[in-house]
């Protein structure tokens, strides 16, 4: 069946507008670097200023800054002009957004924002324009054309510039060291800042499904309860319930690397001894700070006196089908 024209143009439109994302990557330079280092050098805040469909770029990007640790306001072009330039300060970094580098509004503030001493960054698709003569850093966001058949309303252009946004704030999120606990500080509301709020107590898995042999248990027969949990790795207990030990899929494949026998062994001779532990009153903020620090994915769960209790996997904290990256 021959699709239909709105089908094709609607196609149309994402394809030039990933286009103009991608066209992108070539432009982030040494541009970029010095925007992030005087943002993240500054002891103020981040002001973005924009005027029509840019001012509702800036205010994404002011939410999304703000939501990962960079401080961050929105001010309006004319507002600033009557009166609201006041909330900017020497300290403060602009961050100025026109595609054109023509708007009005926006050069009107540029003489001011120099008086007062606030570095001038533009996200701009116009390198010669006056907003980029002005500015101590350009960062080139312009796309090659609209999605608009008449190359007039910004669709292609906002979208580079919202791409570039996230571009900023994902990069000063690492250079800040901003993690999930910081994350949870400023999203209580919403749902993975109840679940970081939560105990390991409350989503540890327990009992028949840990997967656990004692100490002096034959390797075989360890592996065979390896494979039975499916879990990637087996705990070792003593009699009295205490943590001995782990054996992993990694330890297996580096003994096999080596041809090691296993023949006649017990899982001691082979297991790895004190694993990562975490009790189980502690915060699955906490859990997952532990789990980066170390780049691993799941921790034993023991008590004071070192019992096994259980064990929790990043899964079970970001809910199954959650994702976040860490490395094993």
């Amino acid at each position: 069946m021959k699709e239909s024209q709105s089908l094709t143009r609607a196609k149309d439109v994402l394809r030039i507008e990933a286009e103009g994302i991608l066209h992108l990557i070539d432009k982030v330079d040494r541009s970029f670097e010095k925007a992030v280092e005087i943002i993240y050098k500054s002891k103020g805040r981040v002001i973005v200023t924009g005027i029509g469909k840019s001012g509702l770029i800036g205010k994404k990007i002011v939410a999304t800054l703000t939501s990962t640790g960079t401080p961050a306001i929105f001010l309006h072009p004319v507002e600033g002009m009557h009166g609201d330039l006041g909330i900017v300060t020497k300290d403060d970094v602009m961050l100025a957004i026109s595609n054109s580098g023509e708007t009005d509004e926006l050069n009107m503030l540029i003489s001011s924002i120099r008086t007062i001493g606030a570095h001038l960054i533009a996200l701009t698709g116009n390198h010669s324009s006056t907003l980029a003569r002005s500015s101590d850093v350009v960062i080139d966001v312009g796309v090659e054309k609209e999605a608009c058949p008449f190359g007039l309303a910004p669709t292609s252009s906002t979208t580079a510039c919202l791409a570039m946004g996230d571009a900023l704030a994902v990069v000063l999120i690492e250079k800040r060291k901003f993690n999930q606990s910081d994350f949870y500080k400023f999203h209580p509301g919403g749902n993975l800042s109840h679940r970081l709020r939560a105990r390991v107590r409350d989503y540890m898995i327990t009992g028949v499904m840990i997967p656990k042999v004692h100490s002096g248990t034959p390797v075989m027969q360890a592996i065979e309860e390896m494979d039975r949990g499916n879990k990637g790795f087996v705990l070792i207990t003593d009699s009295r319930n205490r943590l001995a030990g782990i054996l992993t899929d990694g330890d297996l494949r580096r003994f096999v690397r080596k041809e090691y026998d296993f023949k006649g062994k017990v899982i001691d001779d082979v297991m790895t001894p004190s694993p990562k532990t975490i009790q189980e009153n502690a915060s699955l903020a906490q859990t997952i700070e532990y789990m980066q620090k170390d780049e691993i994915t799941t921790l034993v769960v023991v008590n004071k006196k070192n019992h096994l209790k259980g064990y929790i996997h990043l899964h079970d904290i970001l809910g199954r089908g959650g994702s976040l990256k860490i490395s094993i």
